[in-house]
């Protein structure tokens, strides 16, 4: 190839160093790395000099000897169930900001519900030395962070309590919320009410059954299987378990539904009907309130649930919380017309 159509070298992977930058600047080592690290002893002429060489080569300080001589890498690992799911955004978020005012880096993964990626997410994050986990656990035994945790790595269950390790924990009243929400139900006149939640050997589900049947058994009202359905939470599953519930000649005239996913395939279901059912649902949803009628939900504060385990994660951290605790955060019943509407019978 002649010289005139010759590439220019790639520096891809080829990152400017501190040696580079001293090059640069025509200073000594010692006085870059004064510089990075904000250590004193340098004119401000000659930290001038540094910082413009910086700004040109574009270099950016490796933390990897920080971390071998601290101890800390300043990085947490947040372990979600999906990603894409709504409720899990603001929890997040919490977490980051959290992190954020620690000067720590976020780092999520998604575990898809599977115990199995779950347990290779957290050992992979634990094997890049991240200082702490939060976890929403998908499966039900933790005993595989045992050596993790001892060896120092901070670690909160969220969402969900850990299973068969004692460990932090910060869970929504599940069971209190969704007692709540079918008694008002109940208080509206309502004697057949369904259930549709999400797989029943998931905390949240269970938890959330509970208060369905605690409720019904405080109105006096026996509860028959047909009204209840739990499994996945795929729109086919729901909108069959719902249709079923909504046909043969004594129907539900109410449906509690067990999470957003399940929410929303029951809406599109109830809109549907020839006759109006009232809806109480566990998890706000966007646009809920713009609905007709707009839906009255049983409201957990994801927000409050990520900042919490994270302040205890650092608490960790800090070395000022050395005992285990379950923290339960209350919910809040919002009425806005779907939980309000009498029996159509």
């Amino acid at each position: 190839m002649p010289e005139t159509q010759r590439r220019p070298e790639s520096r891809y992977g080829n990152r400017p160093t501190m040696k580079d930058v001293a090059a640069r600047a025509g200073v000594g080592l010692k006085t870059v790395s004064r510089v990075v690290n904000g250590e004193a002893g340098v004119t401000p002429e000659t930290e001038r000099r540094v910082q413009e060489s910086i700004d040109a080569l574009g270099f950016r300080r490796n933390d990897s000897a920080r971390v071998l001589r601290k101890g800390r890498t300043a990085s947490i690992g947040l372990i979600l169930e999906d990603l894409a799911d709504p409720f899990y955004g603001p929890l997040s978020r919490a977490v980051e900001e959290v992190a954020r005012a620690h000067g720590a880096l976020l780092i999520n993964g998604s575990s898809a519900e599977d115990p199995d990626r779950e347990q290779e997410l957290a050992l992979a994050l634990c094997a890049r030395r991240v200082d702490g986990l939060v976890v929403i656990p998908a499966g039900d035994d933790h005993r595989y962070l045992e050596p993790e945790m001892k060896a120092g790595v901070a670690t909160v269950f969220v969402d969900r309590p850990a299973g068969r390790i004692d460990a932090d924990c910060v869970l929504s009243d599940n069971f209190g919320g969704a007692r709540a929400g079918v008694a008002h139900l109940v208080a509206q006149g309502h004697r057949r009410i369904g259930f549709i939640g999400d797989m029943p050997r998931i905390h949240t589900a269970a938890e959330r059954l509970r208060g369905y049947r605690a409720a019904m058994e405080d109105a006096g009202i026996g509860v028959e299987d047909a009204w209840m359905s739990l499994g996945a939470t795929d729109p086919a599953r729901v909108r069959r378990a719902a249709e079923e519930m909504l046909s043969g000649t004594a129907p539900v005239t109410a449906v509690f539904s067990g999470n957003n996913r399940v929410t929303v395939t029951v809406i599109r279901v109830l809109a549907e009907q020839t006759r109006r059912v009232a809806l109480v649902a566990f998890d706000d949803l966007e646009l809920a309130d713009l609905l007709q009628p707009a839906v009255t939900v049983v409201a957990q504060d994801a927000a409050a649930l990520g900042r919490t385990a994270a302040d205890r994660l650092f608490r960790q951290l800090d070395g000022t919380l050395l005992v285990p605790e379950r923290i339960e955060l209350p919910t809040r019943l919002i009425t806005r017309g779907s939980g309000e509407l009498p029996p159509a019978d």
